[in-house]
């Protein structure tokens, strides 16, 4: 096997074990950590022979025993980035990474069974399995979403939502080592946006209302910020359409009449026909009036408005006095 110099700096690093490897990475600039970095997500396993040769070459490394197996792949260079440059800057590397490497989706997987790519992913960084996940189709990764333990769903589900985008070269480091697991054939492809804060959503709508709960609230203690933006997404002002009648008067109940009008201005029909529909008919005609004296109004008040009818719909839907069909769903009898 022949290499070139950084695949043999990376061998050198991986003989040098853990923790001296990761003092060696942390003395080398940024575009060595991520070429020697790539090269030992690359070489999983090298035979004893290349192993000798490269270090009788650096003259670095006392190799002992005659079967010694250089051991590398994702998360050996994950570990060894962490211990090095700590948890931030190790994932900033990864990024760097995955921009830089080519790749492609799981199609290996887009017809595997939830328990089977479960089991695969078992061990596996969570990195790695948000970077599965981001790939599938919403459904099929919400499945596997829900199999994961408690403590790992919030994990992915916060580095999906701050993936936004993968290379597709580590894209494709692991696939190969997950093809190797699953003995399946994967087909070379390019590949651009996966993960961010949608696909995320997407996924959780079509969990179960526990694996929902469970993953928001991990995800708040995570990140409040996301946790909102996350469940903002999960059903838009618009989306009152899909409310039946005695969920949209329930959820009226609890809302001024001013607000109601504000978020109204400007709404499509099908949304301020929804509205008004179910409220009485003194009512309806005193909250078209209300709109009609507005006048122009800002579009930021438009929105925070529409922000509170929508957070007092997920409270009702959280306490169980509505029901909020998702798209995709059976209907209810």
């Amino acid at each position: 096997m022949t290499l070139n110099g950084i695949q043999k700096a990376a061998v050198v690093i991986m003989q040098l074990g853990r923790e001296r490897g990761a003092k060696v990475l942390a003395q080398l600039g940024e575009t060595e950590i991520d070429e020697i970095t790539a090269e030992i997500v690359r070489l999983e396993s090298i035979d004893s022979a290349t192993v000798e040769s490269v270090v009788e070459e650096f003259h670095a490394v006392s190799i002992q025993g005659p079967s010694l197996i250089a051991r590398g792949g994702l998360s050996y260079a994950q570990e060894l980035l962490e211990a090095s440059l700590g948890a931030e800057r190790a994932a900033s590397v990864m990024d760097r990474l995955a921009a830089a490497m080519a790749g492609q989706p799981f199609e290996f997987l887009q017809h595997a069974d939830a328990k089977q790519i479960l089991s695969l992913l078992n061990g596996e960084h969570p990195q790695t399995m948000a970077l599965v996940l981001a790939h599938l189709r919403p459904e099929h990764a919400s499945a596997i979403m829900a199999g994961l333990a408690p403590e790992n769903q919030a994990e992915v589900a916060h580095r999906i939502a701050l993936m936004e985008r993968a290379s597709p070269d580590v894209v494709a480091v692991v696939a190969e080592t997950l093809q190797r697991k699953a003995s399946s054939v994967l087909s070379p492809q390019e590949t651009s946006a996966v993960g961010g804060v949608q696909p995320l959503v997407d996924i959780i709508n079509r969990a179960d209302p526990g694996t929902e709960k469970l993953i928001l609230e991990g995800l708040e203690i995570r990140d409040k910020e996301l946790a909102d933006e996350v469940r903002s997404r999960m059903f838009v002002f618009a989306d009152v359409v899909m409310l039946d009648d005695r969920a949209v008067q329930l959820v009226l109940r609890g809302i001024e009449s001013a607000a109601l009008s504000v978020a109204l201005k400007g709404a499509a029909d099908e949304v301020r026909d929804k509205i008004l529909t179910n409220l009485s008919e003194r009512a309806r005609e005193n909250l078209v009036e209300e709109i009609e004296m507005l006048g122009p109004t800002r579009l930021s008040q438009v929105e925070e408005a529409r922000a509170g009818i929508v957070q007092a719909i997920r409270r009702l839907e959280e306490t169980g006095q509505i029901v909020i069909r998702r798209e995709g769903e059976d209907e209810y009898v």
